[in-house]
């Protein structure tokens, strides 16, 4: 076993695939493992264009490898255009070869962040919603007595400190 099968969390697995069949409006396969019912891209690929209508133009269901891989390829180029921050979306062998199967959820998640974000998406929920932009105007008086306040940051002389603690073993001369 590989170390990314030990990160692996199977209840956000489970939440991501039920997101996906409240999407699609079918049911999945669940006696298959999660990366095994992915792994061909047909259902990733169904998904962009449930979510972004024609964004996938074809969806190869028959094929050896590299017909199969193009499907997982078009699932994250449609992906990035559809909004995912691109350090979420998965590589190809993250999901072929099982590489870190961890990725390929986090990616239907954030996947599912950004659809929340979007105004033409009337789907489920998955995951938290994705912050929004919070700007703050300050007056140039707030900005004037912002700089006579001390921070706490800066620390203070009182309180904890290092004194009166020994590392190690105590040190004794004998005669």
């Amino acid at each position: 076993m590989c170390v990314e099968q030990k990160e692996r969390d199977p209840e956000l697995e489970a939440q991501a695939l039920d997101w996906i069949e409240a999407n699609l409006g079918e049911p999945l396969d669940r006696k298959k493992p999660f990366d095994d019912l992915l792994k061909d891209g047909i259902i990733l690929c169904k998904l962009m264009n449930k979510l972004m209508p024609g964004c996938i133009k074809k969806i190869d269901t028959k094929g050896g490898g590299f017909a199969l891989m193009q499907n997982i390829e078009r699932f994250q180029a449609a992906a990035k255009e559809y909004g995912v921050p691109p350090a979420e979306v998965f590589q190809t062998v993250d999901l072929w070869e099982k590489k870190n199967i961890p990725q390929v959820t986090l990616c239907i998640h954030a996947l599912g962040r950004t659809a929340q974000t979007r105004d033409d998406y009337k789907g489920p929920m998955l995951g938290p919603k994705m912050a929004e932009k919070n700007e703050r105007q300050f007056t140039e008086a707030q900005m004037r007595e912002a700089q006579n306040v001390v921070s706490l940051q800066y620390g203070s002389n009182k309180g904890a400190n290092q004194s009166g603690i020994n590392m190690g073993k105590p040190r004794s001369i004998l005669d």
